[in-house]
Protein backbone atom coordinates (compact mmCIF):
# COMPACT_ATOMS: atom_id res chain seq x y z
CA UNK A 1 0.00 0.00 0.00
CA UNK A 2 1.65 3.15 -1.17
CA UNK A 3 1.37 6.14 -3.44
CA UNK A 4 3.01 6.68 -6.81
CA UNK A 5 3.34 9.23 -9.58
CA UNK A 6 4.85 9.43 -13.04
CA UNK A 7 5.41 11.43 -16.19
CA UNK A 8 5.62 10.21 -19.78
CA UNK A 9 6.93 12.51 -22.55
CA UNK A 10 5.98 12.21 -26.21
CA UNK A 11 7.80 15.30 -27.49
CA UNK A 12 11.44 14.48 -26.82
CA UNK A 13 11.70 16.90 -23.89
CA UNK A 14 13.24 15.91 -20.56
CA UNK A 15 11.17 14.64 -17.65
CA UNK A 16 10.29 17.41 -15.20
CA UNK A 17 11.85 15.84 -12.11
CA UNK A 18 10.95 18.82 -9.94
CA UNK A 19 7.28 18.28 -10.76
CA UNK A 20 7.62 14.57 -10.08
CA UNK A 21 9.21 15.36 -6.73
CA UNK A 22 6.33 17.68 -5.79
CA UNK A 23 3.79 15.02 -6.66
CA UNK A 24 5.60 12.46 -4.50
CA UNK A 25 5.88 14.92 -1.63
CA UNK A 26 2.09 15.35 -1.77
CA UNK A 27 1.75 11.55 -1.43
CA UNK A 28 3.87 11.34 1.74
CA UNK A 29 0.97 10.27 3.99
CA UNK A 30 0.22 7.29 1.75
CA UNK A 31 3.82 6.12 1.94
CA UNK A 32 5.59 7.46 5.03
CA UNK A 33 8.37 4.85 5.12
CA UNK A 34 10.50 5.77 2.09
CA UNK A 35 10.57 7.61 -1.24
CA UNK A 36 12.16 6.80 -4.59
CA UNK A 37 12.51 8.61 -7.92
CA UNK A 38 13.64 7.11 -11.25
CA UNK A 39 13.99 8.38 -14.80
CA UNK A 40 15.01 6.78 -18.07
CA UNK A 41 14.46 8.45 -21.43
CA UNK A 42 10.86 9.65 -21.79
CA UNK A 43 9.56 8.08 -18.55
CA UNK A 44 9.91 9.22 -14.94
CA UNK A 45 8.47 7.35 -11.95
CA UNK A 46 8.13 8.27 -8.30
CA UNK A 47 6.99 6.24 -5.30
CA UNK A 48 6.16 6.61 -1.61
CA UNK A 49 6.30 3.34 0.31
CA UNK A 50 4.26 1.93 3.18
CA UNK A 51 6.01 -1.30 4.16
CA UNK A 52 3.55 -4.18 4.52
CA UNK A 53 5.11 -7.06 2.58
CA UNK A 54 8.89 -7.61 2.46
CA UNK A 55 9.96 -4.92 4.91
CA UNK A 56 13.51 -4.89 3.53
CA UNK A 57 15.06 -2.44 1.07
CA UNK A 58 14.74 -5.10 -1.65
CA UNK A 59 11.02 -4.30 -1.89
CA UNK A 60 11.47 -0.57 -2.50
CA UNK A 61 10.09 1.19 -5.56
CA UNK A 62 10.32 2.25 -8.29
CA UNK A 63 11.30 -1.36 -8.84
CA UNK A 64 13.69 -1.89 -11.73
CA UNK A 65 14.34 -5.26 -13.35
CA UNK A 66 17.23 -4.59 -15.74
CA UNK A 67 17.27 -8.15 -17.04
CA UNK A 68 13.62 -7.90 -18.12
CA UNK A 69 13.86 -4.24 -19.12
CA UNK A 70 10.88 -3.36 -16.94
CA UNK A 71 10.27 -0.67 -14.30
CA UNK A 72 7.30 -0.61 -11.93
CA UNK A 73 5.39 1.58 -9.49
CA UNK A 74 2.55 -0.12 -7.65
CA UNK A 75 -0.03 0.62 -4.98
CA UNK A 76 -2.02 -2.15 -3.31
CA UNK A 77 -1.58 -5.79 -2.41
CA UNK A 78 -1.59 -9.01 -4.46
CA UNK A 79 -2.95 -11.51 -1.97
CA UNK A 80 -1.97 -14.59 -3.99
CA UNK A 81 1.56 -13.36 -4.71
CA UNK A 82 3.19 -16.37 -3.05
CA UNK A 83 1.29 -18.83 -5.23
CA UNK A 84 2.05 -16.79 -8.36
CA UNK A 85 5.71 -16.58 -7.41
CA UNK A 86 5.85 -20.38 -7.13
CA UNK A 87 4.32 -20.71 -10.63
CA UNK A 88 6.69 -18.14 -12.11
CA UNK A 89 9.73 -19.78 -10.51
CA UNK A 90 8.63 -23.02 -12.19
CA UNK A 91 8.86 -21.13 -15.50
CA UNK A 92 12.44 -20.12 -14.78
CA UNK A 93 12.04 -16.66 -13.24
CA UNK A 94 14.41 -15.73 -10.41
CA UNK A 95 13.49 -13.25 -7.70
CA UNK A 96 15.63 -10.69 -5.87
CA UNK A 97 13.00 -9.77 -3.24
CA UNK A 98 10.11 -11.30 -1.30
CA UNK A 99 7.63 -8.61 -2.39
CA UNK A 100 4.36 -8.79 -4.26
CA UNK A 101 5.64 -5.89 -6.37
CA UNK A 102 8.26 -8.08 -8.00
CA UNK A 103 5.62 -10.73 -8.70
CA UNK A 104 3.75 -8.14 -10.78
CA UNK A 105 6.90 -7.46 -12.81
CA UNK A 106 7.58 -11.13 -13.50
CA UNK A 107 3.89 -11.85 -14.16
CA UNK A 108 3.81 -9.05 -16.74
CA UNK A 109 6.99 -10.39 -18.37
CA UNK A 110 5.39 -13.85 -18.57
CA UNK A 111 1.72 -13.15 -19.37
CA UNK A 112 1.79 -9.62 -20.77
CA UNK A 113 -1.29 -7.51 -20.19
CA UNK A 114 -3.31 -10.60 -19.26
CA UNK A 115 -1.29 -10.76 -16.02
CA UNK A 116 -4.10 -8.84 -14.32
CA UNK A 117 -6.41 -11.81 -14.76
CA UNK A 118 -4.09 -13.83 -12.49
CA UNK A 119 -4.07 -11.31 -9.62
CA UNK A 120 -6.26 -11.67 -6.54
CA UNK A 121 -6.11 -8.33 -4.79
CA UNK A 122 -6.35 -4.60 -4.99
CA UNK A 123 -3.95 -2.72 -7.21
CA UNK A 124 -3.05 0.18 -9.41
CA UNK A 125 0.26 0.07 -11.21
CA UNK A 126 2.30 1.46 -14.07
CA UNK A 127 4.97 -0.52 -15.92
CA UNK A 128 7.47 1.04 -18.32
CA UNK A 129 9.03 -1.14 -21.02
CA UNK A 130 12.61 -0.04 -21.67
CA UNK A 131 12.99 -1.56 -25.13
CA UNK A 132 9.61 -0.74 -26.69
CA UNK A 133 8.99 2.57 -24.92
CA UNK A 134 5.46 1.48 -23.98
CA UNK A 135 3.88 2.31 -20.64
CA UNK A 136 1.15 0.04 -19.27
CA UNK A 137 -1.29 1.09 -16.53
CA UNK A 138 -3.86 -1.06 -14.76
CA UNK A 139 -6.44 -0.84 -12.03
CA UNK A 140 -8.08 -3.64 -10.02
CA UNK A 141 -11.50 -5.03 -10.82
CA UNK A 142 -13.46 -3.01 -8.23
CA UNK A 143 -11.34 0.16 -8.40
CA UNK A 144 -10.20 -0.20 -4.79
CA UNK A 145 -6.90 1.48 -5.63
CA UNK A 146 -7.02 4.84 -7.45
CA UNK A 147 -5.15 6.13 -10.50
CA UNK A 148 -5.54 9.74 -11.72
CA UNK A 149 -4.26 11.07 -15.04
CA UNK A 150 -3.67 14.53 -16.56
CA UNK A 151 -2.60 15.43 -20.07
CA UNK A 152 -0.90 18.41 -21.65
CA UNK A 153 0.74 18.94 -25.06
CA UNK A 154 3.58 16.48 -25.36
CA UNK A 155 3.16 14.71 -22.01
CA UNK A 156 1.03 12.66 -19.64
CA UNK A 157 1.20 12.55 -15.85
CA UNK A 158 -0.38 10.15 -13.40
CA UNK A 159 -0.64 9.84 -9.62
CA UNK A 160 -2.45 7.99 -6.84
CA UNK A 161 -4.39 11.12 -5.86
CA UNK A 162 -5.85 14.11 -7.63
CA UNK A 163 -4.18 16.66 -5.29
CA UNK A 164 -0.79 15.13 -6.14
CA UNK A 165 -1.39 15.85 -9.83
CA UNK A 166 -2.37 19.42 -8.99
CA UNK A 167 0.82 19.80 -6.94
CA UNK A 168 2.81 18.84 -10.04
CA UNK A 169 1.46 21.89 -11.86
CA UNK A 170 0.22 22.38 -15.40
CA UNK A 171 -3.29 21.03 -14.73
CA UNK A 172 -6.54 22.55 -16.00
CA UNK A 173 -8.35 23.00 -12.67
CA UNK A 174 -11.59 24.42 -14.06
CA UNK A 175 -14.85 22.66 -13.14
CA UNK A 176 -16.19 20.02 -15.50
CA UNK A 177 -19.93 20.81 -15.86
CA UNK A 178 -20.90 17.18 -16.50
CA UNK A 179 -19.04 16.07 -13.38
CA UNK A 180 -20.72 18.87 -11.41
CA UNK A 181 -24.11 17.56 -12.54
CA UNK A 182 -23.18 14.05 -11.38
CA UNK A 183 -21.97 15.39 -8.02
CA UNK A 184 -25.22 17.28 -7.43
CA UNK A 185 -27.51 14.53 -8.76
CA UNK A 186 -25.82 11.16 -8.44
CA UNK A 187 -25.11 11.51 -4.70
CA UNK A 188 -21.63 13.02 -5.26
CA UNK A 189 -20.59 10.05 -7.43
CA UNK A 190 -18.54 11.15 -10.46
CA UNK A 191 -17.89 8.00 -12.50
CA UNK A 192 -14.63 7.36 -14.34
CA UNK A 193 -13.11 8.68 -16.47
CA UNK A 194 -14.37 12.07 -15.22
CA UNK A 195 -13.43 13.99 -12.10
CA UNK A 196 -14.79 17.34 -10.90
CA UNK A 197 -11.78 19.00 -12.60
CA UNK A 198 -11.76 19.30 -16.39
CA UNK A 199 -8.05 18.56 -16.62
CA UNK A 200 -7.95 15.36 -14.54
CA UNK A 201 -9.35 11.96 -15.38
CA UNK A 202 -9.15 8.59 -13.67
CA UNK A 203 -8.50 5.17 -15.13
CA UNK A 204 -11.72 3.13 -14.92
CA UNK A 205 -11.77 0.01 -12.74
CA UNK A 206 -10.93 -3.36 -14.33
CA UNK A 207 -9.06 -1.54 -17.08
CA UNK A 208 -5.60 -2.03 -18.51
CA UNK A 209 -4.28 0.78 -20.71
CA UNK A 210 -1.33 0.58 -23.10
CA UNK A 211 0.31 3.88 -24.01
CA UNK A 212 2.55 3.86 -27.07
CA UNK A 213 5.69 6.04 -27.37
CA UNK A 214 3.76 8.43 -29.65
CA UNK A 215 0.98 8.89 -27.06
CA UNK A 216 -1.66 6.65 -28.67
CA UNK A 217 -3.67 4.65 -26.15
CA UNK A 218 -5.71 1.47 -26.13
CA UNK A 219 -7.91 0.31 -23.24
CA UNK A 220 -9.11 -3.18 -22.40
CA UNK A 221 -11.77 -3.95 -19.77
CA UNK A 222 -10.76 -7.32 -18.40
CA UNK A 223 -13.61 -8.09 -15.96
CA UNK A 224 -17.34 -7.54 -15.51
CA UNK A 225 -19.59 -9.32 -13.00
CA UNK A 226 -22.53 -11.14 -14.62
CA UNK A 227 -25.83 -10.42 -12.92
CA UNK A 228 -27.46 -13.56 -14.27
CA UNK A 229 -28.56 -16.80 -12.67
CA UNK A 230 -26.23 -19.78 -13.14
CA UNK A 231 -27.31 -22.80 -15.16
CA UNK A 232 -26.83 -24.94 -12.07
CA UNK A 233 -29.71 -24.44 -9.63
CA UNK A 234 -28.92 -24.00 -5.93
CA UNK A 235 -31.14 -24.26 -2.89
CA UNK A 236 -31.39 -21.40 -0.39
CA UNK A 237 -29.07 -23.29 1.97
CA UNK A 238 -26.55 -23.88 -0.80
CA UNK A 239 -26.47 -20.15 -1.61
CA UNK A 240 -25.84 -19.39 2.05
CA UNK A 241 -22.92 -21.80 2.09
CA UNK A 242 -21.52 -20.41 -1.17
CA UNK A 243 -21.63 -16.89 0.28
CA UNK A 244 -20.09 -17.89 3.59
CA UNK A 245 -17.31 -19.91 1.98
CA UNK A 246 -16.58 -17.09 -0.48
CA UNK A 247 -16.27 -14.61 2.38
CA UNK A 248 -14.20 -17.06 4.41
CA UNK A 249 -11.66 -17.26 1.56
CA UNK A 250 -11.70 -13.50 1.06
CA UNK A 251 -11.01 -12.78 4.73
CA UNK A 252 -8.20 -15.35 4.87
CA UNK A 253 -6.54 -13.87 1.76
CA UNK A 254 -6.50 -10.44 3.37
CA UNK A 255 -4.45 -11.63 6.31
CA UNK A 256 -1.39 -11.81 4.03
CA UNK A 257 1.10 -9.34 5.53
CA UNK A 258 4.42 -9.12 7.31
CA UNK A 259 2.79 -6.88 9.96
CA UNK A 260 -0.28 -7.37 12.24
CA UNK A 261 -3.77 -6.97 10.75
CA UNK A 262 -6.74 -5.48 12.68
CA UNK A 263 -10.45 -4.94 11.98
CA UNK A 264 -12.61 -1.81 11.90
CA UNK A 265 -15.58 -3.10 13.90
CA UNK A 266 -18.67 -0.94 13.47
CA UNK A 267 -20.99 -3.40 15.20
CA UNK A 268 -22.92 -4.11 12.00
CA UNK A 269 -23.26 -7.56 10.50
CA UNK A 270 -20.57 -6.99 7.85
CA UNK A 271 -17.55 -6.13 9.98
CA UNK A 272 -18.80 -8.50 12.69
CA UNK A 273 -18.72 -11.38 10.20
CA UNK A 274 -15.11 -10.52 9.34
CA UNK A 275 -14.22 -10.76 13.04
CA UNK A 276 -16.14 -14.02 13.42
CA UNK A 277 -14.40 -15.65 10.46
CA UNK A 278 -10.98 -14.56 11.67
CA UNK A 279 -11.76 -16.03 15.08
CA UNK A 280 -12.97 -19.21 13.39
CA UNK A 281 -9.63 -19.47 11.56
CA UNK A 282 -7.74 -19.37 14.85
CA UNK A 283 -6.84 -15.68 15.16
CA UNK A 284 -6.33 -14.75 18.81
CA UNK A 285 -6.11 -11.32 20.46
CA UNK A 286 -7.33 -9.72 17.24
CA UNK A 287 -7.21 -5.92 17.49
CA UNK A 288 -10.60 -4.33 16.77
CA UNK A 289 -11.60 -0.67 16.75
CA UNK A 290 -14.91 1.23 16.93
CA UNK A 291 -15.67 4.94 16.80
CA UNK A 292 -18.48 7.01 18.28
CA UNK A 293 -19.49 10.68 18.14
CA UNK A 294 -21.34 13.03 20.43
CA UNK A 295 -25.09 12.97 19.83
CA UNK A 296 -26.74 15.87 17.97
CA UNK A 297 -30.26 16.71 16.83
CA UNK A 298 -31.63 13.88 18.92
CA UNK A 299 -29.56 11.35 16.97
CA UNK A 300 -27.16 8.92 18.64
CA UNK A 301 -23.58 9.05 17.43
CA UNK A 302 -22.30 5.58 18.30
CA UNK A 303 -23.09 1.88 18.00
CA UNK A 304 -20.87 0.69 20.82
CA UNK A 305 -23.69 -1.48 22.16
CA UNK A 306 -23.27 -3.84 19.20
CA UNK A 307 -19.52 -3.65 18.68
CA UNK A 308 -19.11 -4.52 22.38
CA UNK A 309 -21.25 -7.63 21.91
CA UNK A 310 -19.01 -8.83 19.08
CA UNK A 311 -15.78 -7.95 20.87
CA UNK A 312 -16.92 -9.87 23.93
CA UNK A 313 -18.17 -12.86 21.93
CA UNK A 314 -14.85 -13.31 20.12
CA UNK A 315 -12.55 -12.01 22.87
CA UNK A 316 -10.88 -9.37 20.71
CA UNK A 317 -8.43 -6.73 21.91
CA UNK A 318 -11.01 -3.98 21.47
CA UNK A 319 -10.76 -0.19 21.62
CA UNK A 320 -13.60 2.32 21.66
CA UNK A 321 -12.68 5.68 20.19
CA UNK A 322 -14.94 8.51 21.35
CA UNK A 323 -15.02 11.88 19.57
CA UNK A 324 -16.75 14.85 21.20
CA UNK A 325 -18.09 17.84 19.29
CA UNK A 326 -14.88 19.84 19.81
CA UNK A 327 -12.91 17.28 17.79
CA UNK A 328 -15.13 17.45 14.72
CA UNK A 329 -14.22 20.83 13.21
CA UNK A 330 -10.42 20.38 13.43
CA UNK A 331 -10.80 17.04 11.63
CA UNK A 332 -12.63 18.60 8.69
CA UNK A 333 -9.47 20.33 7.52
CA UNK A 334 -7.56 17.04 7.42
CA UNK A 335 -10.47 15.29 5.72
CA UNK A 336 -10.54 17.91 2.96
CA UNK A 337 -6.76 17.77 2.60
CA UNK A 338 -6.88 14.03 1.93
CA UNK A 339 -10.05 13.89 -0.17
CA UNK A 340 -9.01 13.16 -3.76
CA UNK A 341 -12.47 14.24 -4.92
CA UNK A 342 -15.38 15.91 -3.11
CA UNK A 343 -17.42 13.32 -1.17
CA UNK A 344 -20.43 14.37 0.88
CA UNK A 345 -20.63 11.22 3.01
CA UNK A 346 -20.02 12.05 6.66
CA UNK A 347 -18.45 8.60 6.87
CA UNK A 348 -15.32 10.32 5.52
CA UNK A 349 -14.93 12.14 8.83
CA UNK A 350 -15.53 8.94 10.80
CA UNK A 351 -12.99 6.97 8.78
CA UNK A 352 -10.44 9.78 9.02
CA UNK A 353 -10.64 10.08 12.80
CA UNK A 354 -10.83 6.31 13.28
CA UNK A 355 -7.80 5.77 11.04
CA UNK A 356 -5.79 8.33 12.98
CA UNK A 357 -6.21 6.30 16.15
CA UNK A 358 -5.95 2.86 14.55
CA UNK A 359 -2.68 3.71 12.76
CA UNK A 360 -1.02 3.97 16.18
CA UNK A 361 -1.59 0.26 16.72
CA UNK A 362 -1.57 -1.51 13.33
CA UNK A 363 -0.65 -0.83 9.71
CA UNK A 364 -3.36 -2.98 8.10
CA UNK A 365 -7.10 -3.34 8.81
CA UNK A 366 -9.99 -5.21 7.29
CA UNK A 367 -13.41 -3.56 7.10
CA UNK A 368 -16.93 -4.45 6.01
CA UNK A 369 -17.31 -1.94 3.16
CA UNK A 370 -19.10 -3.16 0.05
CA UNK A 371 -21.52 -5.66 1.55
CA UNK A 372 -24.55 -3.39 1.16
CA UNK A 373 -23.86 -2.79 -2.53
CA UNK A 374 -23.35 -6.43 -3.47
CA UNK A 375 -26.00 -7.99 -1.20
CA UNK A 376 -28.74 -5.31 -1.52
CA UNK A 377 -28.51 -3.90 1.98
CA UNK A 378 -29.76 -0.36 1.36
CA UNK A 379 -33.36 0.74 1.67
CA UNK A 380 -33.64 1.81 -1.98
CA UNK A 381 -33.38 -1.81 -3.16
CA UNK A 382 -36.65 -3.37 -1.87
CA UNK A 383 -38.87 -0.94 -3.87
CA UNK A 384 -37.26 -2.30 -7.06
CA UNK A 385 -38.40 -5.86 -6.38
CA UNK A 386 -41.63 -5.73 -8.37
CA UNK A 387 -40.56 -3.23 -11.01
CA UNK A 388 -40.54 -4.46 -14.64
CA UNK A 389 -37.08 -4.51 -16.20
CA UNK A 390 -37.99 -1.71 -18.63
CA UNK A 391 -39.04 0.48 -15.70
CA UNK A 392 -35.78 0.05 -13.77
CA UNK A 393 -34.26 3.40 -14.77
CA UNK A 394 -37.24 5.45 -13.58
CA UNK A 395 -37.54 3.50 -10.34
CA UNK A 396 -33.82 3.76 -9.56
CA UNK A 397 -33.69 7.48 -10.33
CA UNK A 398 -36.60 8.16 -7.99
CA UNK A 399 -34.95 6.45 -5.03
CA UNK A 400 -31.28 7.31 -5.56
CA UNK A 401 -30.91 10.66 -7.36
CA UNK A 402 -30.53 13.60 -4.98
CA UNK A 403 -32.57 15.82 -7.28
CA UNK A 404 -33.97 16.03 -10.78
CA UNK A 405 -32.48 17.99 -13.65
CA UNK A 406 -35.33 20.48 -13.26
CA UNK A 407 -34.40 20.91 -9.58
CA UNK A 408 -30.80 21.55 -10.60
CA UNK A 409 -31.90 24.65 -12.51
CA UNK A 410 -32.93 26.22 -9.19
CA UNK A 411 -29.61 25.36 -7.52
CA UNK A 412 -26.85 25.90 -10.08
CA UNK A 413 -26.30 29.11 -12.02
CA UNK A 414 -27.31 28.83 -15.70
CA UNK A 415 -23.76 29.01 -17.10
CA UNK A 416 -22.82 25.95 -14.99
CA UNK A 417 -25.85 23.83 -15.90
CA UNK A 418 -25.65 21.19 -18.62
CA UNK A 419 -28.33 21.56 -21.34
CA UNK A 420 -29.82 18.15 -20.62
CA UNK A 421 -29.92 15.52 -17.88
CA UNK A 422 -26.45 13.99 -18.29
CA UNK A 423 -26.74 11.98 -15.07
CA UNK A 424 -29.93 10.24 -16.16
CA UNK A 425 -28.33 9.58 -19.55
CA UNK A 426 -25.31 8.02 -17.84
CA UNK A 427 -27.41 5.72 -15.66
CA UNK A 428 -29.71 4.93 -18.58
CA UNK A 429 -26.77 3.74 -20.69
CA UNK A 430 -25.79 1.32 -17.92
CA UNK A 431 -29.33 0.06 -17.49
CA UNK A 432 -29.63 -0.50 -21.26
CA UNK A 433 -26.63 -2.81 -21.40
CA UNK A 434 -27.36 -6.49 -22.02
CA UNK A 435 -27.64 -8.81 -19.03
CA UNK A 436 -28.91 -8.04 -15.54
CA UNK A 437 -32.15 -9.96 -15.67
CA UNK A 438 -34.26 -7.91 -13.25
CA UNK A 439 -34.60 -4.28 -12.19
CA UNK A 440 -32.76 -5.14 -8.97
CA UNK A 441 -29.96 -6.81 -10.93
CA UNK A 442 -29.58 -3.66 -13.04
CA UNK A 443 -29.46 -1.44 -9.94
CA UNK A 444 -26.93 -3.69 -8.20
CA UNK A 445 -24.79 -3.81 -11.32
CA UNK A 446 -24.43 -0.04 -11.53
CA UNK A 447 -23.99 0.27 -7.78
CA UNK A 448 -21.30 -2.43 -7.73
CA UNK A 449 -19.32 -1.18 -10.72
CA UNK A 450 -19.92 2.60 -10.47
CA UNK A 451 -21.38 3.93 -7.21
CA UNK A 452 -19.39 1.60 -4.98
CA UNK A 453 -16.10 2.58 -6.65
CA UNK A 454 -16.57 6.34 -6.39
CA UNK A 455 -18.16 6.58 -2.97
CA UNK A 456 -17.50 4.00 -0.23
CA UNK A 457 -14.38 2.44 -1.77
CA UNK A 458 -12.75 5.80 -2.50
CA UNK A 459 -13.74 7.01 0.95
CA UNK A 460 -11.99 4.11 2.68
CA UNK A 461 -8.86 4.45 0.56
CA UNK A 462 -8.54 8.22 1.02
CA UNK A 463 -9.16 8.33 4.74
CA UNK A 464 -7.15 5.29 5.82
CA UNK A 465 -4.19 6.27 3.63
CA UNK A 466 -4.26 9.77 5.15
CA UNK A 467 -2.62 8.04 8.14
CA UNK A 468 -0.52 5.44 6.35
CA UNK A 469 -3.05 2.72 7.16
CA UNK A 470 -3.87 0.01 4.63
CA UNK A 471 -7.59 -0.75 4.41
CA UNK A 472 -8.61 -4.12 3.02
CA UNK A 473 -12.18 -4.93 1.98
CA UNK A 474 -12.96 -8.68 1.84
CA UNK A 475 -16.53 -8.15 0.61
CA UNK A 476 -14.98 -6.79 -2.58
CA UNK A 477 -13.04 -9.91 -3.35
CA UNK A 478 -14.02 -10.25 -6.99
CA UNK A 479 -14.87 -13.94 -6.64
CA UNK A 480 -17.27 -13.14 -3.79
CA UNK A 481 -18.77 -10.31 -5.89
CA UNK A 482 -19.40 -12.83 -8.68
CA UNK A 483 -21.22 -15.12 -6.23
CA UNK A 484 -23.34 -12.22 -4.97
CA UNK A 485 -24.15 -11.08 -8.52
CA UNK A 486 -25.44 -14.53 -9.45
CA UNK A 487 -27.48 -14.97 -6.26
CA UNK A 488 -31.26 -14.71 -6.85
CA UNK A 489 -32.66 -11.24 -5.97
CA UNK A 490 -35.30 -12.60 -3.61
CA UNK A 491 -32.60 -14.15 -1.39
CA UNK A 492 -30.74 -10.86 -1.17
CA UNK A 493 -33.89 -8.84 -0.45
CA UNK A 494 -35.11 -11.18 2.32
CA UNK A 495 -35.28 -9.79 5.88
CA UNK A 496 -35.23 -6.21 4.59
CA UNK A 497 -32.01 -6.67 2.62
CA UNK A 498 -28.83 -8.78 2.76
CA UNK A 499 -31.07 -11.73 3.59
CA UNK A 500 -28.72 -14.43 2.30
CA UNK A 501 -25.84 -12.89 4.25
CA UNK A 502 -27.90 -12.60 7.44
CA UNK A 503 -29.04 -16.21 7.24
CA UNK A 504 -25.47 -17.39 6.59
CA UNK A 505 -24.25 -15.31 9.54
CA UNK A 506 -26.57 -17.07 12.01
CA UNK A 507 -24.05 -19.89 12.14
CA UNK A 508 -21.46 -17.50 13.56
CA UNK A 509 -22.91 -14.29 15.08
CA UNK A 510 -25.15 -13.43 18.05
CA UNK A 511 -28.76 -12.83 16.97
CA UNK A 512 -28.74 -9.33 18.47
CA UNK A 513 -26.17 -8.23 15.88
CA UNK A 514 -27.99 -9.82 12.95
CA UNK A 515 -31.54 -8.71 13.80
CA UNK A 516 -30.73 -5.12 14.78
CA UNK A 517 -31.91 -2.15 12.75
CA UNK A 518 -29.44 -1.26 10.02
CA UNK A 519 -26.84 1.25 11.18
CA UNK A 520 -24.34 3.56 9.55
CA UNK A 521 -21.17 5.36 10.60
CA UNK A 522 -23.17 8.14 12.31
CA UNK A 523 -21.71 11.65 12.53
CA UNK A 524 -24.66 13.64 13.90
CA UNK A 525 -22.68 16.88 13.92
CA UNK A 526 -22.71 16.91 10.11
CA UNK A 527 -26.25 15.66 9.59
CA UNK A 528 -27.40 18.42 11.98
CA UNK A 529 -25.11 21.37 11.29
CA UNK A 530 -24.67 23.89 14.09
CA UNK A 531 -22.06 25.94 15.93
CA UNK A 532 -18.54 26.26 14.57
CA UNK A 533 -19.00 23.75 11.76
CA UNK A 534 -22.07 25.55 10.47
CA UNK A 535 -20.10 28.78 10.70
CA UNK A 536 -17.34 27.26 8.59
CA UNK A 537 -19.84 26.12 5.95
CA UNK A 538 -21.55 29.52 5.95
CA UNK A 539 -18.23 31.30 5.47
CA UNK A 540 -17.24 28.96 2.63
CA UNK A 541 -20.49 29.57 0.75
CA UNK A 542 -20.43 33.36 1.18
CA UNK A 543 -16.72 34.21 0.90
CA UNK A 544 -15.12 36.07 -1.98
CA UNK A 545 -13.80 33.00 -3.80
CA UNK A 546 -17.26 31.40 -3.72
CA UNK A 547 -18.80 34.57 -5.14
CA UNK A 548 -16.19 34.69 -7.90
CA UNK A 549 -16.74 31.02 -8.70
CA UNK A 550 -20.47 31.75 -8.97
CA UNK A 551 -21.54 28.11 -8.89
CA UNK A 552 -24.81 28.33 -7.04
CA UNK A 553 -27.80 30.66 -7.20
CA UNK A 554 -27.55 33.16 -4.31
CA UNK A 555 -31.24 32.81 -3.47
CA UNK A 556 -30.86 29.04 -3.02
CA UNK A 557 -27.75 29.44 -0.86
CA UNK A 558 -29.53 32.00 1.30
CA UNK A 559 -32.49 29.67 1.73
CA UNK A 560 -30.19 26.86 2.88
CA UNK A 561 -28.34 29.04 5.35
CA UNK A 562 -31.56 30.34 6.88
CA UNK A 563 -32.67 26.77 7.69
CA UNK A 564 -29.45 24.74 7.32
CA UNK A 565 -30.89 21.40 8.39
CA UNK A 566 -34.26 21.44 6.68
CA UNK A 567 -33.46 20.73 3.01
CA UNK A 568 -32.60 17.08 2.46
CA UNK A 569 -31.79 14.96 -0.58
CA UNK A 570 -33.80 11.90 -1.57
CA UNK A 571 -31.45 9.79 0.56
CA UNK A 572 -31.65 12.18 3.51
CA UNK A 573 -28.33 13.97 3.06
CA UNK A 574 -28.03 17.54 4.28
CA UNK A 575 -28.05 19.75 1.15
CA UNK A 576 -26.33 22.58 3.02
CA UNK A 577 -23.44 20.21 3.64
CA UNK A 578 -23.48 19.04 0.02
CA UNK A 579 -22.94 22.59 -1.28
CA UNK A 580 -20.66 23.62 1.56
CA UNK A 581 -18.41 20.58 1.23
CA UNK A 582 -17.87 21.28 -2.47
CA UNK A 583 -16.88 24.89 -1.80
CA UNK A 584 -14.67 23.91 1.12
CA UNK A 585 -12.89 21.36 -1.09
CA UNK A 586 -12.32 23.85 -3.93
CA UNK A 587 -10.95 26.40 -1.49
CA UNK A 588 -8.74 23.89 0.30
CA UNK A 589 -7.04 22.79 -2.91
CA UNK A 590 -7.07 26.14 -4.70
CA UNK A 591 -8.96 24.77 -7.70
CA UNK A 592 -12.34 25.09 -9.37
CA UNK A 593 -12.38 27.96 -11.82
Amino acid sequence: MCGFAGEVRFDGRAIDMDSLGRMCARLAARGPDSMGLWQHGPVGLGHRRLTIIDLSAAGQQPMIDSALGLSLVFNGCIYNYRELRHDLEAHGYRFFSNSDSEVILKAYAHWGTSCVEHFLGMFAFAIAERDSGKVVMARDRLGIKPLYISRAPGRLRFASTLPALVAGGGVDTSIDPVALHHYMTFHSVVPAPLTILAGVQKLPPATIRVIQPDGKETDHTYWQPRFERPAEQHTKEEWEELVLEGLRKAVKRRMVADVPVGVLLSGGIDSSLVVALLAESGQRDLKTFSIGFEAAGGESGDEFEYSDIVAEAFQTDHRQIRIDASGLLPAIDGVLENMSEPMISHDCVAFYLLSEQVSRHVKVVQSGQGADEIFAGYDWYPPLAGVPRDGALDAYSRVFFDQTHADMAHVVNPDRLTPYDVSRELVGAHFDRPGAETALDAALRIDTTIMLVDDPVKRVDNMTMAWGLEGRVPFLDHQLVEIAAACPPELKLAHGGKGVLKDAARKLLPAAVIDRKKGYFPVPGIRHLSGALLGSVREALLCRSARERNLFRPTYVQRLLETPNDVRSTLGSNMTWQLGLLELWFQKHGVGG
